[in-house]
């Protein structure tokens, strides 16, 4: 019976035949990542200086004292952020480590789980194992685990402060982004979204949780002030080194200052133009307008800030799954072209064009968050235009789907849960 399974006696779907494929391909990526590339790690170590930090604060021992006149990661948590991770020292540095990348990759695993719920997408979906496949490949969730760094966390909170937020829960919603602000502010740009649709009761948690934890670390810590007097002023600073934001790319090769402000203008403009537009005509339609609107301001607050690197860009994995709803903004070819440049782990180094392949491998990151941000825009303006042309503007600006060819929303639910 056990080698007749291994041979279907009739034909098999083709979805079905994907997931056979996808599922071995999937499972060892991401035990290579864990417990290999993670393991062994390389170039750069974030959990160090994290560890180090946690041990300090257990001993009472200054916390902020880094040298930031060095390359080599620093520690940037607030208080409220040290007083998290402390358990991290409670155990010897290598098992710590471990544990630490062994959190993150769950955290990420149950945030693509949950992503592809709120996508209505079965687990038994050939788009399951494809989907982790493709989210393991990448640079940014590889390097996370690689650097050991706590961006898994961040992603899971950031998928359960949207899924809370589109079932209604609105002190859940804001505790899960505030526990991520609560250590680093990244996800911070999303609350925008609850702000213009007049959710206050999101900011009590959101804003509270990071306050309470602050209160409690602060005489805990003994130089609490030290991060407002060092760090502080260092994380404002633009450095021209593992920086992929227009100011630092900038710096890097010498841009003049207007040239880089006048981008930064530029996108900016695009930003705006393009949340005014999703606003205006798509607000109603929630799962799309939380999806877009947050890889929109993600991606702003990395290219307009003055440091971003390459492995925030696991963030954009909700938007990324707007692919799966036909109105997406991303079901374009210059749009997965964009994805490529910032999350891909192919390196462009070349020692037979160095100068070519040395431009090729600093910008493809900031590259690819530009590009993002202009299709989306040109998408949107696109259907503006059409909608405008056609005197259909009060009903929205979706293109006409031809059903007779395009699966509704409703049927390609159906598929996937059928698969």
């Amino acid at each position: 019976m056990s080698f007749r399974s291994l041979e279907p006696r009739t034909a098999d779907t083709a979805a079905r035949v994907i997931s056979y494929v996808m599922w071995p391909i999937a499972v060892m990526t991401v035990l290579n990542r864990v417990l290999v590339k993670a393991v062994n790690g390389f170039r750069t170590d974030d959990f160090t200086p994290v560890y180090q930090a946690a041990l300090a604060f257990l001993n009472r021992r200054p916390v902020y004292d880094a040298n930031f006149s060095s390359v080599d990661p620093h520690y940037l948590y607030p208080p409220s952020g040290t007083l998290m991770i402390a358990p991290l020292a409670v155990i010897d540095p290598e098992r710590s480590r471990w544990l630490f990348i062994s959190i993150n990759a769950i955290a990420a695993v149950v945030a693509l789980y949950l992503l592809l719920k709120l996508f209505d997408v079965a687990l038994s979906s050939p788009i399951t194992p494809v989907v982790l496949f493709a989210a393991f490949s990448t640079e940014t969730v590889t390097n996370t685990l690689v650097f050991t760094n706590i961006n898994g966390l961040v992603l899971l909170g950031e998928v359960a402060f949207l899924g809370l937020l589109l079932k209604k829960k609105p002190y859940w919603s804001g505790a899960a982004i505030g526990l991520t602000i609560a250590v680093k502010p990244t996800l911070a740009p999303l609350l925008l979204l609850p702000l213009v649709r007049k959710e206050w009761r999101v900011f009590v948690t959101a804003i509270g949780i990071p306050l309470v934890l602050t209160a409690v670390a602060i005489p805990l810590i003994v130089d609490p002030w030290d991060f407002v007097r060092r760090t502080v002023p260092y994380l404002g600073e633009t450095r021209d080194y593992f920086n992929s934001s227009i100011a630092g790319n900038a710096l890097y090769y010498g841009l003049p200052e207007w040239l880089s402000v006048g981008l930064r203008g530029v996108f900016a403009i695009i930003v705006v133009a393009t949340l005014y537009l999703l606003w205006k005509y798509y607000r109603h339609d929630e799962l799309f307008f939380l999806m877009t609107a947050s890889g929109v301001l993600l991606t702003a607050s990395w290219l307009l800030s003055s440091l971003a690197q390459m492995y925030y860009s696991m963030m954009l994995f909700p938007f990324l799954l707007t692919v799966l709803l036909r109105n997406s903004t991303i079901r374009n070819w210059p749009a997965w072209l964009a994805a490529y440049g910032f999350l891909s782990y192919d390196s462009w180094l070349s020692g037979r064009w160095p100068t070519a392949g040395r431009a090729a491998e600093y910008m493809k990151t900031t590259f690819g968050w530009s590009l993002l941000l202009i299709v989306v825009l040109c998408v949107l303006v696109g259907r503006y235009l059409a909608a405008k042309r056609e005197g259909r503007l009060d009903g929205g600006i979706d293109p006409v789907f031809d059903d007779a060819r395009t699966p509704s929303p409703a049927l390609e639910t159906k598929v996937a849960e059928k698969y």
